[in-house]
């Protein structure tokens, strides 16, 4: 089925061309830059909404924190102007440019709130949407709402902000968001640990995560992502190794490490190693972005306590020695084979006694309309669902079924 490619300018532009998809009964693919079109269930619409000129940064505000700008500003654009005053998206966001087959840089401001995308220092900082301050949107109904920011009219019931983040488009159209941002840490440095298996490294990340020394970053590489990078000293040789990230002024970043390193040794046996603030941007960068991992295998993303990690570690390794923890074991990166990328119910059945859950990143078009990408949701929970689309989007015109069969 031919696309026509709908690409408003305005805010007015937007609320108008979906209040005649509205009255037309034709429904629409939000999408900005398509870095991310791959990531979901597929989505049959007759026509494409793209959000790409909706771009531009209203406001920023370096003494207050905060910045506002259009959905559709590339991220380049948005990490280039907070760097020229030393200042970030604490979440850092991961660019899916890699695993999806595009250029990095493209993704825009709008598809990292719509997906929910947080990087390593989510443990630290916590998720995309706790960053996101404001947003004005269009609904399935052709309404234009504002809230949060600035201005504020919330829909009773709601929190408008949280509920639109993470939520893939399908109950409204952002057309600009608010959101904090954050001084950039002074320096940073990373601490390898090395000589134990995956169970016990995954237990000094949590040790190291209980202390007092704010660790930002807290990930396990086995031997095939290690080898991956483009940090030497993680190659020369090969290992599995745990990696632990401190960041701040320099005398602070000094005196933490070294106290790590001493309340890890403690428990005898391990090595240590550190890299430096260069060698350390590029391996979180490596990490946030998945770049440790084959870009050719379909990819799930397993969340569960990071305490269970350990206890799934074997499994884990049976699965797929292409595999990554993130979160210090709360994030699991699962590299399949091709043949294995649609075995949702073994993979959710060793998670659903855990607490835990899993989603379906990346796999072939075919497996993506087959499989439950996102995880199934209980009876109550998926009412609740419908209830909300319903009021959003009560003609399901907006990104139908990219997160569910039935909305």
């Amino acid at each position: 089925m031919e696309q026509s490619i709908l690409e408003p300018a305005t805010l007015e532009e937007t609320r108008d061309l979906v209040a005649e998809a509205v009255l037309d009964g034709k429904t629409l693919e939000i999408m900005g830059a398509g870095s991310k079109r791959g990531l979901g269930r597929p989505v049959r619409a007759e026509r494409v909404l793209s959000t790409r000129r909706l771009e531009g940064v209203d406001l920023y505000e370096p003494a207050e924190l905060v910045m506002s700008a259009g959905v559709g500003t590339p991220m380049a654009t948005i990490q280039a102007t907070l760097a020229e005053r030393g200042q970030e998206l604490a979440f850092e966001p991961a660019d899916y440019g890699v695993i999806f087959d595009h250029e990095p840089g493209v993704q825009t401001i709008g598809g990292v709130f719509a997906a929910n995308l947080s990087g390593p220092r989510r443990l630290k900082v916590g998720a995309a949407r706790d960053h996101l301050l404001g947003v004005t949107c269009v609904t399935g109904r052709g309404e234009v709402i504002r809230a949060g920011g600035r201005v504020v009219k919330n829909v009773t019931g709601y929190d408008l902000c949280k509920l639109l983040a993470g939520s893939h488009g399908t109950l409204a159209v952002m057309t600009r968001v608010i959101f904090k941002v954050l001084p950039r840490a002074e320096t940073s440095a990373t601490l390898l640990v090395r000589g134990a298996d995956e169970q016990r490294l995954l237990a000094a990340l949590r040790l190291a995560m209980n202390s007092s020394f704010e660790v930002s970053g807290a990930a396990l590489l086995p031997i095939l992502a290690a080898g991956r990078s483009k940090v030497a000293m993680l190659r020369k040789p090969v290992r599995l190794q745990a990696a632990l990230r401190l960041e701040g002024p320099p005398p602070s970043v000094a005196h933490r490490i070294d106290a790590l390193q001493q309340l890890l040794a403690e428990d005898g046996g391990l090595g240590f190693e550190r890299l430096d603030a260069n060698d350390t941007a590029t391996l979180w960068a490596e990490i946030r972005d998945l770049k440790l991992l084959s870009p050719a295998l379909p990819l799930w993303r397993l969340s569960m306590p990071p305490s269970v990690a350990a206890t799934l570690s074997e499994w884990i390794g049976q699965m797929s020695a292409e595999h990554l923890y993130d979160w210090s074991g709360g994030l699991v990166w699962l590299a399949l084979k091709p043949a294995w990328a649609g075995e949702a119910d073994l993979i959710r059945r060793a998670l659903a006694d855990h607490g835990g859950h899993a989603t379906l990143i990346r796999a072939a078009y075919e497996v993506r309309e087959r499989v439950p990408v996102f995880e199934p949701q209980p009876l109550a929970l998926a009412a609740l669902t419908r209830r909300v689309k319903e009021s959003f989007d009560p003609k399901h015109i907006l990104n139908p079924g990219r997160m569910y069969a039935e909305v």
